[in-house]
């Protein structure tokens, strides 16, 4: 989607909103709503808006089974559906609610189902049920395990259509929104600040960063060169073919490795009817790098640079090298997907898209499990907002409403 791509780009205003994704917009909706005599300007740097993470993802909508309670990821996914359950009824945009299974397939996985399950409860996810394998055969015929999770009010929705419907209200609201428009730098003058773009240098009051993939490198401050890193994992869908589609009836996921941000390779229905497997999680080796063969140096040299990398790359080369090979090897990818539902073959996945995580990473090698913000008086960073950030959006948008109108007080 478009949006006034050949507007030129204002010389002043009292908010800059860097990043037209999905938490861009919903936040420069937020702070429209709350005072439409401001005037707030969201740039984006690609021609169309929410073209990476807002539309390149699985469509889940998150229950908050999976956060560590209390953490922010843990609140505002909770709060974030329901907004965005109530956003979509009034906007008569589809959501649907078809539920999900967690499956533990083998009796070395109930452990870690036994601790989701605790954990999704503290959080406060309604209508959890633990079933036996006649409990899963029961919501999903075609799939197979010992025991399994399922929270029914998980849901599906296409994010990008929600992110039209925030845009198209911000220029109701009397807001500005531009796209192809780069922000090369962000520099701080006073009271002020300067918000550099290739065809012109816009001053306002404050700034919000919702820049994704480019987090770590709008508005860095060169005094913590060393802090966060936004390292991008590319994660391929195969789609099931028609015929398959019926092996499938919501979303199938397995138990997901407690070490990692990842959720593992699940089944996915989509709100279109179609079915995909995916995603897996392999080391990007560009910024936006959704294809293998998209390589770039400067890129890699800058990851190398920094130490978490090298200590994440040590700590786990081993299951890097496994992703890296069911990526390659599309009966390995099958096999994943076959331990939940037998009866799928390699020649039912068809190929299908790709997206990118914007994952942070912290200089001891650990990856930024929470949500994460940063910056200064005037320029508020999000640093780390992968998934459930769709989810989470409209919630995310209020706090950092409340932010710009506390920093500012």
């Amino acid at each position: 989607m478009s949006a006034s791509s050949a507007a030129a780009v204002p010389s002043r205003a009292d908010i800059v909103v860097v990043g037209g994704g999905i938490v861009g917009l919903a936040t420069a909706r937020e702070l429209l709503q709350r005072d439409a005599s401001r005037s707030v300007v969201v740039l984006e740097r690609e021609s169309e808006l929410a073209t990476h993470q807002t539309a390149r993802n699985s469509g889940v909508v998150h229950a908050g089974i999976y956060y560590e309670p209390g953490s922010a990821k843990a609140r505002l996914s909770v709060e974030g559906k329901r907004l965005l359950e109530t956003y979509c009824a009034e906007h008569a945009i589809p959501i649907e609610r078809v539920g999900k299974l967690v499956i533990a397939v083998d009796r070395g996985e109930l452990a870690a189902l036994d601790r989701l399950e605790r954990r999704a409860r503290e959080n406060g996810v309604p209508g959890l049920t633990v079933l036996d394998a006649a409990g899963i055969r029961e919501h999903e015929p075609h799939a197979a395990g010992l025991r399994a999770l399922h929270s029914p009010t998980t849901a599906i929705v296409d994010f990008r259509v929600v992110a039209e419907s925030f845009a198209r209200e911000i220029r109701e609201m009397g807001g500005t929104v531009l796209t192809g428009q780069e922000v090369r730098k962000v520099r701080e003058r006073g009271h002020e600040v300067v918000v550099v773009t290739p065809s012109a240098d816009l001053t306002c009051g404050s700034v919000v960063t919702c820049a994704g993939l480019w987090a770590d490198v709008v508005a860095a401050d060169p005094g913590k060169a060393d802090r966060e890193k936004i390292v991008p994992f590319r994660g391929d869908y195969y789609v099931l073919r028609d015929a398959a589609r019926p092996l499938v009836r919501g979303l199938i996921y397995p138990v997901a490795d407690p070490r990692f941000p990842f959720l593992g390779i699940h089944l996915t229905r989509r709100i279109d009817g179609a079915v995909w497997a995916g995603p897996n999680a392999v080391l990007a080796l560009a910024r936006t790098g959704y294809r293998r063969r998209d390589i770039d140096l400067r890129h890699l040299a800058s990851m190398l640079a920094h130490p978490g990398f090298r200590r994440l790359a040590l700590r786990f080369w081993r299951m890097g090298a496994a992703e890296e090979w069911r990526d390659l090897w599309k009966p390995a990818f099958a096999a994943a997907v076959r331990r939940f539902v037998p009866e799928l073959r390699a020649e039912d996945l068809l190929p299908g898209p790709s997206g990118l995580r914007a994952q942070a990473l912290d200089p001891d090698g650990s990856l930024v499990d929470d949500f994460r913000l940063g910056g200064t008086r005037r320029v508020l960073r999000v640093l780390n907002a992968p998934s459930p950030a769709a989810t989470a959006s409209l919630a995310i948008a209020r706090v950092l409403a409340d932010e710009v109108t506390g920093r500012l007080a």
